[in-house]
């Protein structure tokens, strides 16, 4: 048990202490090759941060034969980074983390509300066949459509915004082939670790007598959300504040991709329809704290309670605290 233990820990700081490095280097390559900090951390943070939940999923449904692990850790991974938002807000001062960001996060918390929609109306579909609106099989491929259009919208709409601001190509190439290598060797670090994620977890949860939905939306969800974390707490010291909230929904939109991946590798049947209903919490817990993030975008909150953190913070918090008791309270499968 205590090896176990062990494992896990070591797994975790791997990914922490490398999660770091990606910052560190995503910034150099925003800054070295003119790309915008929130197209960095949409798409190359993101794509890397999220890479332990699709090494996961993969080995999750394929050799350790837990699709609720799978499944649990990419939904609460979902409602991890959402959480991490709060978070951010409180490390931000004096102002609040909604003011002044860019408009393309409005468009990644949009498109996420809409890939979350999807994946919950399939889930829910297993206990209410009447609400199914296609079959389980296009759940995959319609999560990489909504994945590749919210990439093109984004990149269009930051395209445009750097336009209007003058852009400047690569000043050193060097340096910028170097910050490119090391951002690899970092990725690669968190890879090598996720993989043995879901196998300590899976261990775990058989030691502990914990169900592997419950392990993989709360336990490995939260490892796996670390470099989301390591990233977002660098931001805060370098100020790439657009690049942590690009980073977070970013990893939102990709891990439905993973999931989509994790659909076709798993040979026991439809995914979804598999899992056990209790994962519809956390798709619903993803879906109101996303949807008050727009809001919060949109019409940022000036008042600051406690002077730490904006009322929407609260509420993110607040929803992923509630998800978290629910998946306590109804461990399932």
């Amino acid at each position: 048990m205590a090896l176990l233990w062990l494992e896990f820990i070591g797994c975790s700081l791997l990914i922490l202490v490398s999660g770091a490095q990606l910052l560190k280097y995503g910034d150099q390559i925003s800054r070295l090759s003119g790309l915008g900090g929130t197209w960095i951390g949409l798409i190359l943070l993101a794509t890397v941060t999220s890479l332990p939940e699709l090494a996961s999923g993969m080995t999750a449904v394929t050799a350790a034969g837990a699709p609720n692990l799978a499944v649990g850790d990419v939904l609460g991974s979902c409602v991890f980074n959402l959480a991490l938002i709060a978070v951010l807000d409180a490390l931000q001062r004096p102002a609040s983390v909604f003011e002044h960001r860019s408009a393309s996060h409005q468009l990644g918390a949009a498109f996420g509300i809409g890939a979350l929609s999807v994946v919950g109306m399939a889930l829910l579909s297993r206990r209410w066949p009447g609400l199914t609106l296609f079959p389980s099989t296009y759940v995959a491929p319609i999560l990489v459509l909504l994945y590749l259009v919210a990439v093109r919208a984004i990149f269009i709409h930051e395209r445009g915004a750097e336009a209007s601001q003058g852009s400047h190509g690569p000043r050193d190439r060097v340096a910028l082939r170097t910050a490119v290598v090391r951002y690899g060797m970092a990725a690669l670090v968190v890879v090598a670790a996720a993989i043995a994620l879901p196998f300590v977890g899976h261990d775990l949860a058989v030691e502990m007598r914990w169900t592997d939905g419950f392990v993989g939306t709360l336990l490995m969800a939260a490892s796996t959300s670390l470099p989301e974390f390591a990233v977002t707490a660098a931001a805060v010291r370098r100020g790439a504040i657009d690049m942590a909230i690009g980073n977070l929904l970013g990893s939102n939109l990709f891990n439905m991709v993973v999931l989509s991946i994790d659909s076709l590798l798993f040979a026991g049947g439809p995914l979804l329809e598999t899992v056990a209903p209790t994962h519809i919490a956390s798709v619903f817990a993803a879906v109101a704290m996303s949807g008050a993030l727009m809001v919060a975008l949109i019409a940022p909150p000036r008042a600051r309670l406690v002077n730490t953190v904006s009322a929407t913070s609260v509420l993110l918090l607040a929803l992923f605290f509630a998800n978290a008791w629910i998946h306590l309270r109804h461990p399932g499968a």
